[in-house]
């Protein structure tokens, strides 16, 4: 990058707001938070966007306020621009976005001297804002920062420009048609970005699809594992589309968090536009999978993507609600398991996950809302929980651990077990091995050590690992010895 060369400060600069001054795009944001607020609403959107750009605008800004502080600003873009403003420069944040969100960002950085923005019958985009900006400057009477193609045709009337994280190819299209002082770049992330946001780590939960498999002595039957992992391929799809959904609906709480706000969309790394694409390619490459499978399997899928979509808009925010409802998707993983397999899930196997996947869920927001006390904070933006509720949710969820090492004692000393292994009693074992793994992930989680998902936490952590192979060594005594 080479330096910027001075300027004549009589010329005023140009400001485009989305993709140049903030990583991201207010409209896109905007349709999530509506998406988030009010779903019924956003069902509106296309009958909005037929009468135009600028009327679908103005209805979202109308339901939809932004929280400018929190935003992904370009940080070397943002301080040329305060430098600039030092130096007496005027100037125009001149935007597509509606006015209402333009008028907040620039109250929050009080360096702009005007503000042009969409309107409710004018979109300031394109051909539209290059003859706004013309009329008011003059051809060549005002500088000029953009980053994408629509830009183009202002920069062909600017005296000269600023890039900023050009979009490819408009560097090449911009210097064969204008004078370009300086390209701002950040090293924004590419297809890692996308790939992160996908959260392909979080894909192991997804081996409890193995578990029918597993419990039923099957895993050697060749045909029934290809169905496994089938089932299991199109899960990790599905639930990736989940978490960009997830992501996209929880912007402005992901921002507030301490270690959130550097998940790809939040920082601004990854496009929302793009991430929004993403959604239903991933959603329809898993339906497309499970149509090789046992037709209860898609309905499994289908009831599993229903109620992350319902945890997603709504169900998050309802205290102790959210933890039942994730403590329900883990076990509807095993449910698809089965179904992939056509292996019936036993009730011992349904109501032990569910005890303890309830007792991960309380677990990881515990650690949440012991982060939130650590810096200073006492209520969860986008959540129903507040920090004095965290000895009711470390109760609840310890207790919720243990009654499921009870459903594994019963379920030993029961007529099934005595059907599926020759040893039973040496199930016996797996027993306190449990006891001390979950009570020394609440003790971490106390400590304020568990900063991930639990099941995360344990996937990392040496001891939990330990704990699983030997629970491995211990049915394979009970069965085989």
């Amino acid at each position: 990058m080479t330096e910027h060369k001075s300027v004549d400060a009589a010329v005023p600069l140009c400001v485009d707001l989305d993709g140049t001054l903030i990583r991201t795009d207010l409209l896109a944001e905007s349709f999530f938070a509506l998406l988030s607020s009010s779903w019924a609403s956003a069902l509106l959107v296309p009958f909005w966007l037929i009468r135009g750009r600028a009327h679908l605008k103005e209805q979202i800004a109308a339901r939809v306020d932004i929280d400018a502080s929190i935003l992904p600003y370009h940080g070397p873009f943002l301080a040329y621009l305060r430098a600039e403003h030092r130096k007496g420069r005027r100037l125009i944040l001149a935007t597509a976005s509606h006015t209402k969100n333009a008028h907040v960002v620039a109250e929050y950085l009080a360096i702009f001297d005007d503000v042009m923005a969409t309107e409710s019958k004018t979109n300031l985009a394109g051909e539209v804002k290059r003859r706004k900006l013309q009329e008011a400057f003059g051809d060549g009477g005002f500088d000029y920062a953009g980053n994408s193609r629509a830009d183009l045709k202002i920069i062909r009337y600017a005296r000269q420009s600023l890039l900023v994280n050009p979009e490819s190819g408009v560097e090449t299209a911009a210097r064969q048609i204008g004078s370009i002082e300086h390209v701002f770049r950040d090293g924004q992330g590419g297809i890692k970005s996308y790939l992160r946001a996908m959260r392909p780590h979080q894909w192991f939960k997804n081996l409890l699809i193995f578990v029918p498999l597993v419990a039923a002595h099957s895993l050697n039957n060749i045909a029934l594992l290809q169905q496994s992992v089938l089932s299991f391929i199109a899960f990790c799809l599905c639930a990736s589309s989940v978490y960009l959904l997830n992501d996209l609906i929880d912007l402005p709480a992901d921002r507030a968090h301490p270690r959130k706000r550097h998940r790809p969309f939040a920082a601004g790394e990854a496009s929302v536009k793009n991430g929004a694409m993403l959604i239903p390619i991933l959603i329809s490459a898993a339906v497309a999978i499970g149509l090789f499978l046992p037709q209860v399997f898609l309905g499994v899928l289908g009831l599993y993507y229903a109620s992350t979509l319902a945890y997603s808009l709504w169900l998050k925010a309802k205290i102790l609600v959210d933890v039942l409802v994730l403590a329900g998707l883990y076990t509807l993983r095993i449910i698809a398991g089965s179904a992939a397999v056509a292996i019936a899930p036993s009730c011992w196997l349904l109501a032990f996950s569910m005890f303890l996947f309830l007792s991960l869920a309380m677990g990881k927001r515990y650690a949440e809302l012991l982060s939130m006390r650590d810096a200073g904070r006492n209520t969860a933006r986008g959540r129903g929980y507040a920090v004095v509720d965290m000895t009711t949710i470390q109760s609840l969820g310890t207790a919720s651990g243990y009654l499921a090492v009870l459903v594994l004692a019963l379920y030993i000393n029961s007529d099934d077990v005595r059907v599926q292994y020759r040893h039973p009693e040496a199930i016996w074992l797996l027993c306190p091995l449990l006891l001390y793994w979950i009570s020394r992930m609440w003790q971490r989680a106390g400590r304020g050590e568990m900063h991930d998902d639990p099941l995360v936490f344990a996937m990392k952590d040496r001891i939990s690992l330990w704990i699983a192979g030997s629970g491995s060594v211990i049915l394979y005594v009970a069965n085989r010895l």
